[in-house]
């Protein structure tokens, strides 16, 4: 979709670690940085005779004139951005020459291996104008910084290169290689290899003298089509190495299942590059169909924004059973992997596309709620600080220990093996937990990934674990005590009445996994209780023309969007009425940039006013509702990638950035296809 402005562009974005991105309104006026805000540096350019100019990065050239001396590397003027769910397009012109520049990596939600190879296209196209100077052939440059391999300026590195079956690579990477070698929130990586491959034999590939980084020239040549063009292609690829530790397990990322190294995967990427550049443009088209269809253009340019940053906030990887293992990172939060209550907002793009993406999602959280490390009734909240899943790190309880002598949570460092250690009871402050919330998430993704096979078979092996979930939702989630929600930033909360919704649904959730397997009574039984819970629910929360934000506080209000999953699930535990006045209400206390959260504060989270959106059955209430989200992401003067937190008013980021919830974004369009029967 063509866009005016987004807060940060998507250039190559692959995973946590490998993430480049433009903040800048036009892509050469600013340095390409990392969702996290640290540098990522590339810089393209086209050199066209004795001229270069400058498309991506802002200090690209290195070869800048002196004092008094006319610069030899311009930035060309940009004239369009275009951003689709899996590329961006960037348009130039200049009075020699149009550039077209495309970046496209291949993140397909349905091709597990594509969405795990590390490689990404980057695609030129010249137009050259009559006055340009040909002497020598024009040519693409791209230069990659050791900014993507090390966070040390002043690290050793090495440049291996040679040949592949397909044509010719340069690889950067640290003389000292400490995969795994710390973990943290902000932190970019230091270990592995990026790579510059191409198939022409004539490109050149060099290291830059200056030792900062290395770079691929490439000449543009003619090639057929509808008509003469002249292109440049490249493959851009990371190995990472190792990838995550898994309970103790080593594991490598899911492409190294496929291909015996990375030189094959990069391979594979040329040899199949048109295959693959059509599969991707069928996904794009396919997510902005479905995007016009249940709203329109602003919820077009929304979804396109939001999905390569939502699979790029996870690894794909398998354990040494080969079974899915997707383990999100918490960016910008706490650097938690697998963590459930980011989970619970990312599942509709995967309930969409790939529900084994889901049950990825879920077996880590599984495995460590069934250690006898997690001594709680209640679910947990995460599995470890990625790329380390070592057990739950929220929470953890300081007071007996000592900070110094039992872990820490300084960014780089590693927090101990907390899975191995049985019987801990103190290890974790109960007052930092989320149990209705972990509870209740753990429960509805189980159902709605159950629900898009027909077929309970993923549950059935953690029945124990459901039924005990459920059984914590009814003795406490009807009026939930003072405590966190995902919403965690907005402190501790008495009877708050979203997340009762949670829990009603948590048991609705189960009642519909029974029901899938055959188990009648338990269904039936759960199924009443959840009515009952919600006729409750609705008399306590009642707000005259709207439900409150606590319990018998007529003074109160929230967005209520777990209230979503009664129309998924086709429940009917809440009142349509309820749910309309609610979404009218929503509407009237909305900001330039969208509704509240609540009347707390003006700050709101997107991923929910989408899922309040999904509610809704007219497309006009859709669009007033999330024009401010849209609104934000062209306005905001905060110049990070899609944050899920925002102030309403100003515009301004909070907190949250680059995160894996903006797969709540496609709640529409998942809702819109399960009210169908699809």
């Amino acid at each position: 979709m063509e866009i005016k402005r987004a807060a940060c562009v998507p250039l190559l974005v692959q995973d946590p670690y490998t993430s480049v991105w433009s903040g800048s309104d036009a892509a050469a006026e600013g340095d390409t940085i990392h969702w996290s805000g640290k540098k990522q540096r590339i810089f393209v350019s086209v050199c066209i005779g004795d001229r270069e100019y400058r498309l991506v990065g802002g200090s690209g050239c290195d070869r800048e004139a002196g004092e008094g001396e006319e610069t030899r590397c311009k930035a060309m003027r940009q004239v369009l951005t275009d951003v689709t769910a899996l590329s961006t397009s960037l348009e130039y012109e200049s009075g020699e020459a149009s550039v077209k520049l495309v970046f496209t990596t291949p993140l397909l939600a349905q091709d597990l291996t594509l969405l795990s190879r590390p490689c990404s296209y980057i695609d030129a196209q010249l137009w050259v104008k009559e006055k340009a100077d040909l002497t020598e052939k024009p040519y693409l440059k791209v230069t990659v910084t050791p900014d993507l391999v090390s966070s040390e300026a002043d690290a050793e590195l090495i440049f291996p290169a040679g040949t592949t079956k397909e044509g010719r690579f340069i690889s950067m990477g640290r003389a000292d290689q400490h995969p795994l070698g710390g973990s943290g929130d902000n932190v970019t990586i230091d270990w592995g290899y990026v790579y510059l491959a191409a198939a022409g034999r004539d490109c050149r590939l060099y290291t830059e003298n200056n030792g900062r980084g290395i770079t691929a020239e490439i000449p543009f040549e003619t090639e057929d089509g509808e008509e003469p063009r002249t292109s440049a292609h490249l493959v851009f690829a990371c190995d990472d190495l190792l990838s995550v530790n898994y309970f103790g397990q080593w594991r490598r990322a899911y492409w190294t299942s496929v291909y015996p190294d990375i030189l094959a995967a990069i391979d594979d990427a040329m040899r199949t590059r048109e295959e693959t550049l059509q599969r991707t443009a069928q996904l794009d088209r396919l997510i902005e169909e479905k995007a016009a269809e249940a709203i329109g253009p602003d919820y077009v340019y929304l979804c396109d924004l939001a999905y390569r940053q939502t699979i790029a906030a996870h690894k794909l990887v398998t354990d040494e059973e080969g079974n899915l293992l997707f383990l999100s990172k918490e960016n910008d939060s706490n650097g938690c992997i697998g963590t459930v209550d980011v989970s619970y907002p990312s599942v509709p793009l995967f309930l969409w596309l790939n529900p084994e993406l889901v049950k990825a999602m879920l077996r880590p959280v599984f495995f460590f709620a069934d250690t006898g490390a997690w001594t709680f009734d209640f679910a947990p909240h995460d599995v470890g600080r990625y790329p380390y899943a070592w057990g739950q790190v929220y929470g953890l309880n300081k007071k007996p220990y000592g900070q110094s002598c039992y872990w820490t949570s300084r960014d780089g460092a590693v927090y101990p093996p907390f899975y191995q250690y049985r019987g801990e009871d103190d290890l974790y402050d109960l007052t930092f937990q989320m149990p209705v919330e972990e509870c209740g998430n753990m429960l509805i993704m189980t159902a709605a990934v159950c629900l898009a096979e027909k077929d309970a078979a993923f549950a059935v092996p953690y029945t124990g674990l459901l039924t005990g979930w459920k059984d914590y939702l009814l003795k406490y989630g009807a009026d939930p005590s003072g405590q966190l929600c995902t919403d965690d930033f907005a402190g501790h909360l008495s009877h708050n009445t979203n997340l009762a919704v949670k829990a009603v649904m948590g048991i609705e959730a189960y009642s519909q996994i029974c029901r899938l397997a055959g188990k009648k009574k338990e269904a039936e039984e759960a199924h009443r209780q959840a009515e009952a819970m919600a006729s409750s629910w609705e008399k306590r929360a009642a707000a005259g023309g709207h439900t409150s934000l606590v319990f018998n506080r007529p003074d109160t209000w929230s967005l209520k969007y777990n209230m979503v999953w009664d129309l998924l699930f086709d429940s009917h535990l809440f009142t349509p009425q309820i749910i309309q006045d609610d979404i009218r209400y929503d509407l009237a206390m909305a900001n330039p940039y969208g509704t509240p959260l609540d009347n707390r504060a003006d700050y709101t989270k997107s991923d929910w006013i989408l899922w309040v959106a999904a509610m809704s059955r007219d497309r006009e209430e859709r669009q007033q509702l999330i024009s401010g989200v849209a609104a934000y992401l062209r306005e905001t003067p905060s110049r990070f990638p899609f944050s899920d937190w925002y102030d309403t008013k100003s515009g301004a980021y909070c907190h949250f950035k680059g995160r894996s919830v903006q797969g709540g974004i496609f709640m529409p369009i998942l809702a819109d296809l399960w009210r169908k029967g699809i």
